[in-house]
């Protein structure tokens, strides 16, 4: 593994390289609000990637680096993925395909941020659709829009009992349920088929 320390517009961010013997794309994986990149499901998906010769950057987020479980703001973290993934497709996966994506928060940087970092797919582990419903509230609008305006291929993984909602599935989105809550712990091994199943389709 390699690990670099990139500069951001808002702090360092870490970044985790995982190489495949023999490399044809590159993934580049955001970790989900208060988690961090050594979660199961993203080792998983960097287990199975390797195994179909796609390298692995996992990245941790500013936030993370200076010690803070608070996400930043939204406008934050798209700045800080894409200076990361500009300097990685400069360097490490320079001219290699890129699919972008990462767990919950991560998948929807991912979302945001596909038109400005040139990905060729994008891989939503657990997209947190719609927050849980708090008795006496009124409910938290959908964040389907995010889904919606990617417009190259995507594979949403979900567990079939995630209290964030399942999206639904669309003419460039397959969505995957698998066993499970919004953790995807339950599930592992599910989430790494459906990804290894998925794969080879967007990187031949």
């Amino acid at each position: 593994m390699l690990t670099l320390e990139l500069d951001t517009p808002h702090g360092q961010a870490n970044v985790y390289i995982h190489r495949a013997a023999t490399t044809r794309a590159g993934l580049v994986l955001g970790h989900g609000a208060g988690g961090g990149v050594t979660s199961g499901d993203l080792q998983a998906v960097t287990d199975v990637a390797r195994s179909h010769a796609v390298s692995v950057a996992l990245v941790e987020q500013p936030y993370r680096v200076a010690g803070r479980r608070s996400p930043a703001p939204a406008r934050q973290l798209d700045a800080a993925w894409i200076a990361v993934i500009e300097q990685l497709t400069a360097r490490e996966l320079r001219g290699l395909p890129l699919i972008a994506g990462g767990r919950s928060s991560g998948a929807r940087v991912a979302c945001r941020t596909a038109p400005a970092t040139g990905a060729v797919a994008v891989l939503c582990l657990a997209f947190p659709l719609q927050p849980p419903g708090r008795a006496g509230r009124p409910a938290s609008p959908s964040r389907l829009p995010e889904l919606d305006e990617v417009q190259v291929a995507m594979l949403v993984v979900q567990g079939e009992r995630d209290p964030f909602g399942i999206p639904p599935a669309a003419a460039r989105r397959t969505v995957v349920q698998v066993p499970g809550d919004h953790s995807l712990r339950a599930g592992l091994e599910a989430v790494a088929a459906a990804v290894g199943a998925w794969l080879p389709e967007v990187v031949r």
